[in-house]
C-alpha cells in the first residue's frame, strides 16, 4: 500500500513533464507556422503581430495573475522598468528584422545563437569562466550560424542579378536586418543577465514577470499606430474565409494573428510549466529540439531556400547546442545508473 501513493507521485511528476514538452512542441512549432503564414502575405506586418501577442498575454495576466491590479509586485516597478524597456526593444528588433529580406529558417538559426551572447556577456558582465568544452561548443555554433549567413547573403545577391546598384541595395538591405538580429540577440542575453540579477534578490516570480514584461510596454506601441492601423486595414481586406459551425466570414489574416497569439501563449506557457518540473538542462534541450523541428518545418512545408551548406550549418549549431547542454554526459550518466545499482545489488 506504501509503494502505491510514490507510484502514483512519479506518474504525476512524468505527466506533467509530458504535458509541458506537447505545449512546446505544439504551441511554439504552431506559432512559427502561423508567423511565416502572416510574414509571406506581408512581410512588414511584424509591429501589428507583436502588439497583438503583448495585449493578448497582458490581458491573461492583469486577470489571473494581478486579480485585476490588486495583487501588489514582488520584484519593484522600478526594476521592471528597466526589464521592460530591453524587452519591448528585442521583440520589437526581432520581427522587424523579418521586413529586410532575412528569410525565417535563417531568423530561426540566427535567433539560435543566444548561447554564444550569454557566454560573452557572462564574461565580461559577471566575470564568469567556462569549461574548454563550452568555449568549443560555442566555437561550433558561431560558425554553423556564420555559415548559413554567408550563405544566405549569396542568395540574396543571386536573387538580384538584374543591376548592380539593385543588387548592391537588397544586399545592404539584407545587412541592416542581420545587424539589427545581432543587436537584439546581445539584448536579450543583457536581460537575461539583470533577470537572474533580480531573482537572486527578489526571489522567482516567472509568472509575474511575464506579465509586466508585456503590460508595461504597451504605450509605446502609440509610436507604431500608423504602421498598425496600416496593417490593420490590409488584415482587413485579405481574402475572407467562412468559419465552420458559426457561418461568420471573417478576413484570413485575422485568423492567422489569432492562431499566432494563442499559441505564442501556450508557447510560454509551456516553457514556464517545463522550467518548474525539469532542470535547466532538459529545458534548454527540448527548446533546441522544438527549433530544429520547425526548422525542418519551415524548410519542407513553404519550400525556403535551403541549401547544402545551410544544412551543414545548422548541423553544427545544433552539435554546439548539445555539446553545451552536456547532453551526452547526462545520458551516459543516466544510462550508468542502472548498471551501478545493478552491481551494488550483487
Amino acid at each position: 500500500f506504501t509503494a502505491l501513493p510514490v507510484s502514483v507521485c512519479f506518474l504525476w511528476i512524468n505527466m506533467g513533464t509530458v504535458f509541458a514538452i506537447i505545449l512546446v512542441f505544439v504551441g511554439c512549432c504552431s506559432n512559427v507556422v502561423s508567423l511565416e503564414l502572416l510574414v509571406r502575405q506581408f512581410p512588414g506586418c511584424g509591429n501589428i503581430v507583436t502588439f497583438a501577442q503583448f495585449l493578448f498575454i497582458a490581458l491573461e495576466g492583469f486577470i489571473f495573475e494581478t486579480n485585476f491590479g490588486q495583487k501588489k509586485p514582488a520584484i519593484p516597478i522600478r526594476n521592471y522598468v528597466i526589464m521592460v524597456t530591453m524587452f519591448f526593444t528585442v521583440s520589437v528588433i526581432n520581427n522587424y528584422a523579418l521586413n529586410f529580406n532575412i528569410a525565417m529558417p535563417l531568423h530561426m538559426i540566427f535567433r539560435s545563437g543566444s548561447l554564444i551572447a550569454n557566454m560573452i556577456l557572462g564574461i565580461i558582465i559577471l566575470k564568469k569562466r567556462y569549461s574548454a568544452s563550452k568555449y568549443l561548443s560555442i566555437a561550433l555554433i558561431s560558425a554553423g550560424i556564420f555559415i548559413c549567413t554567408i550563405m544566405s547573403a549569396r542568395q540574396v545577391n543571386v536573387a538580384n542579378e538584374g543591376s548592380e546598384e539593385q543588387g548592391l541595395y537588397a544586399f545592404m538591405h539584407w545587412l541592416i536586418g542581420i545587424c539589427m538580429l545581432t543587436f537584439a540577440l546581445l539584448m536579450s542575453a543583457r536581460m537575461g543577465i539583470f533577470q537572474e540579477t533580480l531573482y537572486k534578490q527578489y526571489g522567482k516570480h516567472s509568472k509575474e514577470a511575464l506579465f509586466y514584461n508585456h503590460c508595461l510596454p504597451l504605450p509605446g506601441f502609440l509610436l507604431l499606430s500608423t504602421d498598425i492601423y496600416r496593417h490593420c486595414v490590409y488584415f482587413s481586406q485579405s481574402t475572407p474565409v467562412v468559419i465552420p459551425e458559426v457561418g461568420l466570414t471573417v478576413p484570413i489574416m485575422w485568423i492567422y494573428l489569432l492562431v499566432n497569439v494563442i499559441t505564442q501563449y501556450v508557447c510560454i506557457r509551456g516553457v514556464f510549466i517545463l522550467t518548474t518540473e525539469c532542470a535547466s538542462l532538459t529545458v534548454t534541450l527540448v527548446v533546441t529540439l522544438r527549433k530544429f523541428i520547425s526548422l525542418i518545418f519551415s524548410i519542407l512545408y513553404f519550400q525556403n531556400p535551403f541549401t547544402t551548406w545551410h544544412w551543414v550549418g545548422t548541423a553544427v549549431v545544433f552539435l554546439g547546442t548539445l555539446l553545451y547542454t552536456e547532453v551526452w554526459s547526462s545520458v551516459r550518466a543516466a544510462l550508468r545508473g542502472p548498471a551501478v545499482k545493478e552491481k551494488k545489488a550483487e
